[in-house]
């Protein structure tokens, strides 16, 4: 704390460090201890008892939040030429297939999000994996799909990925400081209800150890998930 900002030691000063807060007390205190010059991105990180070393342990998938994140990602999509229309007119930012192929090669990267229709995958595999690496589409991610156009709507309505890291801990946005309450309030049950029914059959003991609630440049504000787990 001793390099923290003023504001910032202010604001870790209204959070009792020893507390776990119900969930609507947490979004008040996240709030009132929001304290940037922009509408700070409201995030949940929850610490698994899962083990990140063992693939049958692995914690990953998708969640469409009732009201979003507050951003809109840009969703490029690799289709067949005769899906290229609907795709476009269920909001995609770009649609293409060779064209798209190459604009990426050539260094093109104005997207948050690539998705791919299976058909799509012979051409893009091989040429676009070393240089897209992770952001290639996933079937994992829901983002290989037939259903380009479904994608495109989830997506462009709040669907998120969430996956465990190496520290056995999921990190997703929930929403804006500028949410109300309520709003805020759904989104995080959601993401606390989805990821507990993804518990792998693998894991023994407790599944989620613990949750903490924050804004961008806010303290960390643990939450009592006693109530929302059961």
């Amino acid at each position: 704390m001793a390099n923290a900002s003023r504001r910032y030691q202010e604001a870790y000063e209204k959070i009792d460090r020893t507390l776990q807060y119900p969930l609507d007390e947490a979004i008040g205190l996240v709030k009132e201890t929001a304290s940037a010059n922009f509408d700070e991105t409201v995030e949940v990180h929850i610490k698994l008892g899962a083990d990140p070393t063992k693939g049958d342990q692995t914690v990953r998938g998708t969640i469409v939040l009732p009201h979003g994140t507050g951003k809109v990602p840009k969703v490029a999509v690799f289709a067949p030429g005769e899906m290229a229309k609907e795709v476009q007119d269920a909001g995609a930012d770009r649609v293409g297939d060779e064209d798209l192929v190459e604009a990426i090669e050539e260094g093109w990267d104005d997207f948050d999000i690539l998705v791919a229709h299976p058909q799509m995958m012979g051409l893009i595999g091989s040429r676009l994996g070393p240089i897209l690496g992770p952001r290639m589409p996933s079937k994992k991610a829901g983002n290989i799909t037939p259903d380009v156009v479904r994608a495109v709507e989830d997506l462009k309505g709040g669907r998120v990925e969430y996956r465990m890291d190496r520290g056995g801990v999921i990190h997703l946005p929930v929403g804006r400081v500028s949410f109300d309450d309520e709003q805020l309030h759904e989104n995080i049950v959601t993401v606390i209800e989805t990821v507990q029914a993804a518990r792998p059959s693998a894991v023994t003991g407790r599944f989620m150890h613990s949750a903490t609630l924050s804004a961008t440049m806010g303290p960390g504000i643990k939450l009592d998930l006693s109530s929302l787990t059961g």
